[in-house]
């Protein structure tokens, strides 16, 4: 098996070359001189993440991270080899169609090798020659600039290091890779090079193997016992697995596990599970593209994950909600997400982690640098396991303790507090099929005045179901206390419960989101449908954000806090497991939980009325980036605690942010109508982005310089760049971000905030070019944001 030429694996990198050329949104690839042969170049193939989940595959392979060389030929024709090949890109459950539990059962078959999901970065170890070996991370080999040491150059100081305990040479491994044609991959775990959420003890610190793949197109990788073998003949560390022989018991299995909270006496992040395709897949589903069909050939190496939230999630949310105290500086926990406050030793956490950080700030000097967050939460867990930490958290359970039984409700009402795009009525009516709750749209109601007649039909179900859900919107005060007035004098009590998803993000970032959304479910909607030409549905959904009003403690009875951010598969489980515990249900089975989430996808409603758009100029006043940014939560900290701020610009920041000047959408301007016709190329190309029917491309960029004076403060966009890690549409945002003027380039800034209404925003422009250009009086100050604070936003045109 030993590398040769093999044309099969040469057609496949002939075709990656073509299609990088053709579409180069689809497909990229970087070169790179090996470190061990300098006189050989290897090619690192890196497909668009978001490609993945297409069927049919717009991608030749599968693999992600597959590295390649140019075969010397006298044949004058192409000859390639394929070096080192990763798994086939695999997903968690739900996360495609072909992951779901029946979907798995339909195309999947035993042995079932469930392996334990290591905490860190992979590494891809193959031979280069036959007695040369080549050391990468996932898509890169050799130094990185501006890292002292990369990933690719830690995970071979730990082979060498192996090679050396064994009395072995990179010859010797390099041969019986290149003899088997063999890619090893291992996961590289070591806190002091890298910490990420699971710590791991110095016994298990360095490469745990899992995998050895053909180095070739298809997709086929050696059992567990092989991988084994391996790993004690040449001194890496195993990576745990257990075999089962049915879905059924992978399910059961991982459940279990789920439950406890660990496996052998250890967090768990989750599990990869190892399977192969059937023959024929996806028997007894209909259609060349139905629901569940695997894009995998029969008889194929299958893989996929089973990943689970606690304690991994837990653990995660620390760790955030640390950065953000420590980079905002207030120390108070109403100033963190509410999505991240969720679980109780999570509130618990955050007043221990405060209290730490008074005492002892300089213990978190290197927290926000990834230094110290394992140590951080190993010695709260200590903490939490004495009789201190165990009554703190028996007082968060008892402010918070379940609602139900025995205390006089009678009915419920379960309420959404969203905006459109969060998700409310697919989680609504797969809460409906779930539980077999009552359920009323308010978008169902096409009269005029649509808001009595809906309180009546909620009233009106409350007479045949315990338990109803008022699917509106119901972000205004207005709403609940309509709500809480028809319900009042039903006896006994009515409860109202809450399904909270708060705007705790940055306004551009929710607007992304919820309109992406609102433009992929179509014309799946009563009122407000995609529009693909003006992006109508965006102006409604901007109107939801500025004048949603928050959800106060005395609103309701219970809050169930749900996530803008999660798929639907999660939010309903968010749901399920909140009503369960406020109305002591019984919990629903998997399987019950699968029928409601695919009831809700399924959903399209029968009757749709006419759509009222907004009225729109006739043009936008203006083309802008919209970053994705908290002004307040970055600068608040570095102004008034910053040792090199003088007291009269700590007073001016305070006088900006108690008169409310601080940008609350804040926008990086593109080219603005004024401007016309001197930038109608420019122009021309901003409305293009805007007026695209696929999702535009998201682009990226550096906070360069805050520069102010005494009238305006902005800060510096730098490098500006496409998002590929988000974008679909990487080759148009390469074009537009290529024919960037240097002109427009350099005045690239976000307006932070204006003394007062008497001063136009448009100063900050030219404090912005003048300040770059060095044409400054003594009045301006500048400094340059540390650590380096990235921001990714779309363009959009704005009309006020």
């Amino acid at each position: 098996m030993a590398p040769s030429f093999n044309k099969k694996d040469s057609a496949l990198v002939m075709e990656l070359h073509a299609l990088s050329k053709r579409a180069g949104k689809l497909v990229k690839s970087s070169v790179y001189q090996a470190p061990s042969v300098p006189e050989i170049v290897v090619r690192s193939w890196k497909m668009n993440e978001f490609k993945y989940y297409d069927i049919p595959s717009p991608f030749p392979t599968l693999a992600r991270g597959l590295f390649t060389v140019e075969l010397p030929t006298d044949e004058g024709e192409d000859r390639y080899r394929i070096v080192a090949r990763g798994y086939d890109k695999f997903f968690n459950i739900g996360e495609v169609p072909w992951t779901t539990w029946p979907a798995l059962e339909a195309h999947t078959a035993a042995p079932y090798t469930l392996s334990l999901k290591s905490n860190g970065c992979i590494i891809f170890i193959a031979a280069l020659t036959q007695d040369k070996i080549l050391v990468t991370s996932k898509h890169s080999l050799g130094p990185v600039s501006g890292v002292p040491i990369s990933h690719a150059e830690a995970g071979e100081r730990w082979l060498r290091k192996y090679l050396e305990q064994k009395g072995r040479t990179e010859a010797d491994l390099a041969g019986v890779l290149w003899e088997n044609n063999w890619t090893a991959i291992a996961e590289l775990c070591d806190d002091s090079f890298e910490e990420h959420v699971l710590g791991y003890p110095p016994e298990k610190t360095g490469l745990h193997l899992h995998g050895l793949n053909v180095s070739t197109k298809d997709f086929v990788t050696m059992p567990h016992e092989q991988v084994d073998a391996f790993a004690d003949e040449w001194g890496f560390i195993k990576t745990p697995t257990h075999t089962v022989s049915s879905i059924a018991e992978v399910r059961e299995f991982t459940d279990a596990v789920s439950s406890a909270g660990e496996w052998n006496g250890e967090a768990v992040e989750g599990f990869v599970v190892r399977t192969h395709v059937t023959e024929p897949p996806t028997e007894g589903l209909k259609g060349n593209i139905a629901p569940g069909r695997s894009p995998y050939a029969p008889g194929s190496s299958f893989f996929f994950k089973v990943k689970f939230d606690e304690p991994y999630m837990m653990y995660r949310d620390w760790r955030e909600v640390t950065k953000s105290l420590l980079s905002n500086g207030t120390m108070k926990a109403a100033s963190l997400p509410k999505s991240k406050m969720k679980r109780k030793e999570t509130r618990v956490y955050v007043n221990w982690v405060i209290s730490e950080i008074k005492k002892d700030p300089d213990a978190f000097k290197e927290y926000t640098k990834g230094k110290g967050i394992i140590a951080t939460r190993e010695r709260f867990l200590n903490w939490l396991g004495a009789e201190e930490g165990k009554k703190a958290l028996g007082n968060e359970d008892d402010e918070r303790k379940p609602v139900g039984g025995g205390n006089g409700f009678g009915k419920t009402v379960i309420l959404p507090i969203a905006i459109p795009g969060c998700g409310k009525t697919a989680v609504a009516i797969a809460l409906a099929k779930i539980f077999g709750f009552g359920h009323t749209q308010s978008d169902d109601v096409s009269v005029k005045k649509s808001a009595p007649v809906f309180l009546k039909n909620v009233v009106s179900l409350l007479q045949n179901y315990d338990v109803v859900i008022a699917d509106k919107n119901n972000h205004l005060r207005q709403h609940r206390q309509g709500l809480r007035g028809i319900t009042a004098n039903i006896s006994p009590p009515v409860r109202l419960i809450a399904l909270n998803w708060a705007l705790d993000k940055p306004p551009a970032f929710v607007h992304r989101i919820c309109g992406d959304r609102v433009l992929q479910r179509g014309e799946r909607h009563q009122t407000l449908r995609a529009d693909a030409d003006d992006k109508s549905h965006e102006d409604v959904i901007w109107k939801f954000i500025t004048s949603t009003e928050e959800l106060a403690d005395a609103e309701v009875d219970a809050t169930i806090e749900m996530d803008l951010e999660e798929t639907l598969e999660e939010s309903v489980c968010r749901a399920v497991d909140g009503l369960v515990r406020i109305l002591g249900l019984p919990k629903p089975t998997p399987k019950e939980i699968d029928s409601g989430v695919k009831k809700a996808r399924e959903y399209d409603p029968d009757v749709k009325q006419v759509e009222q758009k907004v009225k729109k100029q006739t043009r936008p006043r203006y083309f802008a980036l919209l970053p994705e940014v908290d002004l307040l939560e970055i600068l608040d900290k570095r102004f008034l605690k910053g040792l090199d701020i003088s007291q009269e610009t700590k007073d001016f920041w305070k006088q900006l942010k108690d008169n409310k000047r601080i940008s609350s959408r804040p926008h990086v301007t593109i080219v603005h109508e004024k401007s016309l016709p001197g930038e109608i190329e420019l122009w021309d190309r901003c409305t293009s982005l805007q007026q695209m029917t696929s999702l535009p491309p998201l682009f990226k960029g550096k906070l360069g310089s805050v520069v102010w004076n005494h009238r305006v403060m902005a800060v510096t966009l730098e490098d500006l760049i496409v998002d590929e890690a988000q974008s679909t549409q990487c080759q148009t945002g390469h074009e537009f971000v290529a024919k960037l003027p240097h002109e427009v380039r350099v005045r690239l800034h976000i307006t932070i905030a204006t003394k007062d209404n008497s001063v136009p925003p448009v100063e900050a422009k030219k404090l912005v070019e003048g300040w770059r250009e060095g044409i400054v009086d003594k009045e301006v100050n500048a400094f340059k944001l540390s650590p380096v604070v990235m921001v990714t936003g779309r363009v959009k045109g704005l009309y006020n």
